[in-house]
């Protein structure tokens, strides 16, 4: 299955390892190392040119990438859960 983050932006729902608020995960200074580390690496996407609202953890093949999201964390949350609970035809 695969989580849409917007703009085209689509990844395998099994690369995903975390789904953040942006705002409430900011506030510790490990995050802001972290995607800060993650901008430096090359590691980060922007999807879209809005501001974002949340941003998505993934590894896939052994890679990290960061993607940041204008939708909001709950919003991923759902379409990741309804995708995972919607029967194949």
């Amino acid at each position: 299955m695969y989580l849409h983050l917007g703009c085209d932006t689509v990844i395998r729902q099994r690369d995903v390892v975390g789904i953040f608020d942006l705002d409430a995960t900011t506030v510790q200074k490990v995050t802001r190392e972290f995607l800060r580390a993650a901008q430096k690496r090359g590691e980060v996407a922007a999807v879209g040119e809005e501001l974002p609202k949340s941003f998505v953890l993934a590894v896939h093949k052994g890679r990290q990438a960061v993607y940041l999201a204008a939708m909001g964390s709950g919003t991923l949350q759902k379409r990741a859960e309804t995708a995972i609970l919607s029967p194949v035809p």
